[in-house]
């Protein structure tokens, strides 16, 4: 005989199941809280794990954990300039113009009413030279304003020339499609191109950023079923990162392992092309010292050409190697932490005084490298971005001082009074 299951039983089975359900989640997140605060160190609340798992650019880009778009989801595909962003609904980026980069429109022909400088890049470029808030402008275009009197006596416009993950020679590239109508062309690099430069890599220096891959179409060549996977599993890292589960260290931690799923390195049309494309040969790859020789010339190659082409169009051009937390900067308990790996620092040196031989050709070429040396105070937000809110932040206030100081000194610029 079958015995009944009473409405009483059943509901009091469903309340066990619920409390049981609700103790194992309230586990599984007291373990993670533990692991984590032991892994850091000190207590974090999620919001701020979240917050910090992504650099102060794309935080920008996707609202820092108020949106499930992923940063890959804000760009779009260039035929010359690999990735840029897009402003379109329902994950661009407003302040993207024409052409991808966040700031001003890019004129077609000069401008008698402005001075302007390229400031080409990546995202602590596009940091420096976007425009920061309504009504104010880019530090860089700010600082030159304030301090200097432009050749044609009329004020500085800096447009932003940069986008996250870019290195040479996409700077190079868009200067030698815009460089036509400007006044003179600035870069800021040097961080994104060493990752080239790491042994074992054995890739070439043109290579660009792996966003070129989640944008390229003909990525879907090699199988849409990855391709959705990983669009799918982004959109639960970003969906877990807001709302209630955004306060909740065990989401974080799942976040975490979904956004660090590895690509589906398959055998199909794209993916050999692509490997074929990025190569070397085994006579540079097989020697450390020789393939750190070919790559650190490749860079001077491209930091060449645009010195030639800007001549050739008539303009100014200034090459700045960039900071970096792993050099000459004491770090602050919170830099460390955003910067947990800073043994690329000999390597970063070794690249800078390299390139500083090129000003023997009349290049002018200037590291920055010590501009932070004597800063007690936190300066970096990660591993690369200085802090900022809006338009307050020491160090993006003292690089834009820095490098307006040495365009002036190089190029004449007369000192506006001071009152």
């Amino acid at each position: 005989m079958v015995k009944k299951v009473t409405p009483r039983q059943t509901g009091l089975k469903v309340v066990a199941l619920c409390i049981g359900l609700v103790g194992a989640l309230a586990g599984l997140e007291i373990l993670s809280t533990a692991w984590l605060t032991i892994r850091d160190g000190r207590y974090i609340p999620a919001k701020e794990l979240f917050a910090t798992s992504r650099n102060t650019y794309i935080q920008d880009i996707t609202g820092s954990g108020g949106s499930n778009c992923r940063y890959i989801d804000t760009m779009f595909p260039h035929p010359y300039l690999a990735f840029v962003h897009h402003r379109d609904d329902p994950c661009g980026v407003p302040s993207a113009n024409d052409i991808g980069v966040l700031g001003d429109e890019y004129p077609v022909v000069r401008n008698p009413e402005r001075y302007v400088i390229l400031l080409a890049g990546g995202s602590v470029a596009s940091q420096l030279g976007q425009l920061a808030q309504p009504g104010r402008r880019s530090f860089l275009e700010e600082e030159l304003n304030r301090s200097y009197i432009s050749p044609t006596g009329k004020p500085f416009q800096v447009l932003n020339g940069g986008v996250g993950a870019w290195k040479q020679p996409q700077q190079l590239i868009l200067m030698a499609i815009y460089g036509d109508f400007i006044d003179a062309v600035v870069t800021l690099d040097g961080y994104n191109e060493q990752y080239l430069m790491k042994p074992g890599l054995n890739r070439r220096f043109e290579m660009p950023a792996v966003n070129y891959l989640g944008v390229n179409p003909i990525v879907a060549k090699d199988g849409f079923a990855s391709l959705a996977m990983s669009w799918f599993m982004g959109r639960i890292s970003g969906w877990l990162g807001t709302g209630l589960t955004g306060h909740s260290h065990a989401a974080y931690l799942l976040a975490s392992a979904l956004e660090q799923k590895p690509a589906d390195h398959n055998d199909g049309f794209g993916a050999r092309t692509y490997a074929a494309m990025t190569s070397l040969p085994a006579d540079i790859t097989d020697s450390p010292a020789v393939y750190m020789d070919w790559q650190i010339a490749q860079y001077a190659k491209y930091i060449r050409i645009m010195n030639v082409t800007a001549r050739d169009f008539g303009i100014k051009s200034m090459f700045f190697l960039q900071p970096v937390p792993a050099v000459d900067k004491v770090l602050t308990p919170e830099e460390a932490r955003g910067t947990p790996d800073t043994s690329y620092g000999p390597r970063y040196v070794d690249i800078v005084q390299r390139l500083l031989t090129l000003r023997e050709r009349n290049i002018e070429v200037r590291s920055l490298l010590d501009l932070f040396k004597d800063e007690k105070e936190t300066i970096y937000s990660d591993d690369i971005h200085p802090k900022r809110e809006l338009m307050d932040s020491r160090g993006y206030s003292l690089m834009a001082n820095r490098m307006a100081h040495e365009m002036a000194s190089a190029w004449g610029w007369h000192t506006k009074p001071q009152h």
